[in-house]
């Protein structure tokens, strides 16, 4: 009895195993496709343009309040690095004799030469002494490139709220992001870039099409103008070369009196000049940084402004390029009109068809270009015989 329990049991077990390999597995389910209207296509399309205005503002008050700690970082490492080296005595003679070698060096023709070799000089040094060190911590280009990151962040946090606002699936927002043409620099093809690419490449700085953007911003702000110390340096190299040089002709009057008295007595002579020098220049010192620190401060106002304010070479040039473009390209789409289709022609209602056909002769406008003789019914049609 137990046996046949147990072959029994095996047999029911046998057949729903045998059952349970037949049935054919449920295929998944279908999601049913969510269709978007052209309308709501077009309200997603305003909402991003709005989007992109507000992004653009948040980084604008961004690109301000680092340009703002630039700026002061600068006027701190001038006034506490450059500004005392440069009127340091030994600077001072130092500077003294590259002037008088590069008069020397210099042709006739080339009278300014030796003003702009001494402006290359402090170039590199205030290059070296306050630029390099303040762009560790900060520096416009390193603005530039956070703003664009902070107004992409912006834009794909707005553009999540849109899709659900309106119950736009993900997969069809990305198609139409594709669509949206961010960066168009090509050729080559991957000089350009479409919205959905901008939003998806993290760091933007990683995108051809982006870096092909920053590259071109450098060379349009090379061509337009000087960099942001040039023009300060300019000002104080042609002031100091101007200075040395008056310096260095009452020198020769003291150098040839202390050749036409002697060794001893030249030696004294020079001596005694070097002094009244070094006393009347520091004398002379706070003068002569205050010339100093006006002359950069003006000149790298004026620099900084043009940073903040230029569309195409400042530090907003990136974020107003990518907004140009995708503003643009959303406000075309939004401002296209509506084509409609030619309207149907009315079905008559049955008893109508006689009172339509019967029109009479008079009643159809003439097509032959007898409209000329018809009567003008404008102020200036009277019958000229009335007036008579």
């Amino acid at each position: 009895m137990n046996l046949r329990s147990l072959i029994l049991a095996l047999l029911v077990a046998l057949m729903v195993a045998l059952t349970g390999c037949a049935t054919k597995e449920r295929p998944p389910e279908l999601k049913p496709q969510v269709l978007i209207s052209e309308n709501t296509w077009r309200q997603v399309d305003q909402d991003i343009v709005a989007a992109s205005k507000d992004a653009t503002g948040q980084a604008k008050l961004y690109t301000r309040g680092s340009m703002d700690h630039w700026r002061l970082r600068i006027y701190q490492r001038t006034e506490e690095d450059f500004i005392p080296w440069f009127s340091n005595y030994w600077t001072q003679e130092w500077l003294s004799m590259k002037v008088t070698w590069y008069n020397i060096s210099a042709a006739k023709e080339e009278k300014d030469r030796s003003t702009k070799r001494l402006a290359a000089y402090l170039q590199e040094q205030y290059h070296d002494r306050v630029l390099a060190p303040v762009a560790v911590e900060i520096d416009p280009d390193a603005i530039m490139g956070q703003a664009t990151e902070f107004y992409v962040q912006l834009l794909s946090t707005q553009l999540q709220a849109i899709a659900r606002r309106y119950g736009v699936p993900a997969e069809q927002l990305n198609r139409r992001l594709q669509d949206i043409p961010a960066i168009t620099l090509a050729p080559p093809p991957a000089n350009n870039a479409s919205l959905y690419q901008v939003l998806h490449t993290e760091p933007i700085a990683t995108l051809p099409a982006y870096v092909a953007l920053t590259d071109q911003i450098h060379t349009v702000a090379a061509k337009t103008g000087a960099s942001t110390s040039d023009a300060a340096i300019s000002t104080v190299a042609k002031s100091t070369s101007e200075r040395l040089e008056a310096q260095f002709a009452s020198r020769g009057i003291a150098s040839v009196a202390a050749a036409a008295a002697g060794r001893v007595a030249g030696m004294m002579i020079s001596m005694g000049a070097a002094g009244i020098r070094a006393m009347a220049h520091e004398s002379d010192r706070p003068e002569m940084e205050a010339q100093v620190r006006q002359n950069l401060g003006t000149a790298f106002d004026q620099a900084w402004l043009k940073l903040v304010k230029s569309p195409t070479t400042g530090v907003m040039a990136s974020v107003l390029y990518l907004a140009g473009q995708i503003e643009g390209s959303l406000s075309k789409a939004i401002e296209m009109p509506v084509r409609f289709g030619p309207v149907p022609r009315e079905v008559p209602l049955p008893g109508q068809e006689s009172v339509q056909d019967e029109r009479t002769e008079e009643q159809v406008p003439a097509d032959d270009g007898d409209a000329a003789e018809q009567p003008d019914m404008g102020a200036g049609s009277a019958d000229p015989s009335v007036d008579e």
